[in-house]
C-alpha cells in the first residue's frame, strides 16, 4: 500500500465521509473511492460498509486502521528525526512576521529549539505593503502571512495563528466611543492604500474594496509600514483594519482599536519558497502541524 493510499484510508476512517476526506486531502472524491476500492480488491475484504446515508468501518477496517496508524506515526517520527539530524549545528532559520507576532509564536520557537538543539529562529519584520519580496530574495526562509496566498512559487504550510480583526481609528473619531466597529463603517471613511507591492487579492482579504452590502470603500492616503499607518490614523487622515494582535501590543497616542464584530477570522500560515532546500523549514512546518494553530 502506497503512503498516499494509507493517508486516504486513515482520513476516511476518521471522517467517515468521502466528500470531506477528498476536501481535506485536496484530491478528487473519485481518487478517494479508487484508492479504497483498490485496497479492498487487493485484500479481498471490505474495509468500509457504505450506504447512501452512512459510511462505517468494518471489523477488518477497524483493525487495519489501528495497525496503519501506528505504522504511519513511526514513519513520520523517523523522517522527522532524520530531517532534524540533517540540520547543521547552529543553523538559524529566518522567520518574517508582522509586528509583535513573534511573542505569540513562542511555543513554536521553543518546540523547534527543543527538537533541534543548537538551532535557532531569528525574526525579521514584514509589512502588508510588501509581503513576499524577502521570501523570494532569500532574506527570509519563511514568513507568517494571513491567508489566502495564491502565489505559484510559494508553498503555504500549516496555520500557526488565528484571531479576529480590529479597526484603528483616531481617538476623536465618532466611532471611537462605540466600542466596536462593522465592516460597513469602512465605506464612510478612507483606509490606507498599501500600494502595488502586494497582490490585490491578498490586500483585499484584509482591506476590502467593498463592504458586505456592496458599498465602495475609498482608499488613500498611501503608507508602507505599520507605523506609517498608525501615524496617518492618529492624524485623522484615515481608519484602517488590522489583525487584533496590533491592539494587544500597541497603545499609540491618538489611536483607538475597535473590534470589527462582523469580520471573518484571520488565519496566519507559514509560507516559504517552493524551491527552498533548507531542512529546517520542513522541521518547523512539521512542528507547527503537530502543535496546531495558536488562538489569539
Amino acid at each position: 500500500m502506497e503512503l498516499r493510499d494509507i493517508e486516504i484510508f486513515l482520513t476516511l476512517a476518521e471522517e467517515l465521509h468521502f466528500g470531506r476526506t477528498a476536501e481535506r486531502l485536496r484530491v478528487s472524491q473519485a481518487r478517494v473511492s479508487q484508492a479504497i476500492s483498490k485496497q479492498e480488491r487487493r485484500l479481498g475484504v471490505a474495509l468500509f460498509d457504505r450506504t447512501s446515508r452512512r459510511v462505517a468501518l468494518t471489523p477488518v477496517g477497524r483493525r487495519l486502521r489501528e495497525d496503519l496508524q501506528q505504522a504511519l506515526d513511526l514513519i513520520k517520527a523517523g523522517l522527522a528525526r532524520a530531517e532534524a539530524a540533517g540540520l547543521r549545528a547552529g543553523q538559524t532559520l529566518r522567520l518574517g512576521v508582522f509586528g509583535h507576532a513573534a511573542h505569540e509564536l513562542r511555543p513554536l520557537v521553543d518546540a523547534f529549539r527543543a527538537r533541534h538543539p543548537g538551532g535557532d529562529i531569528q525574526f525579521g519584520e514584514i509589512y502588508g505593503s510588501d509581503p513576499f519580496t524577502a521570501l523570494r530574495s532569500g532574506e527570509h526562509d519563511m514568513n507568517v502571512l494571513w491567508l489566502p496566498i495564491a502565489e505559484p512559487d510559494l508553498t503555504v504550510g500549516p496555520t500557526v495563528l488565528t484571531g479576529g480583526r480590529v479597526l484603528a481609528v483616531p481617538a476623536d473619531h465618532p466611532l471611537a466611543g462605540r466600542g466596536t466597529a462593522s465592516l460597513e463603517d469602512l465605506a464612510d471613511n478612507h483606509v490606507v492604500d498599501l500600494g502595488p507591492g502586494a497582490p490585490e487579492y491578498w490586500v483585499e482579504s484584509m482591506v476590502p474594496t467593498r463592504t458586505p452590502l456592496g458599498r465602495r470603500i475609498p482608499r488613500g492616503p498611501a503608507a508602507r509600514t505599520f507605523h506609517e499607518i498608525l501615524s496617518l490614523v492618529a492624524a485623522g487622515h484615515c481608519v484602517h483594519p488590522l489583525g487584533e494582535i496590533a491592539a494587544r501590543y500597541n497603545r499609540p497616542p491618538g489611536v483607538v482599536f475597535l473590534p470589527i464584530h462582523d469580520a471573518p477570522t484571520l488565519h496566519w500560515a507559514l509560507t516559504w519558497r517552493s524551491t527552498a532546500d533548507n531542512p529546517a523549514i520542513h522541521v518547523l512546518a512539521q512542528i507547527a502541524a503537530d502543535l496546531g494553530p495558536i488562538s489569539l
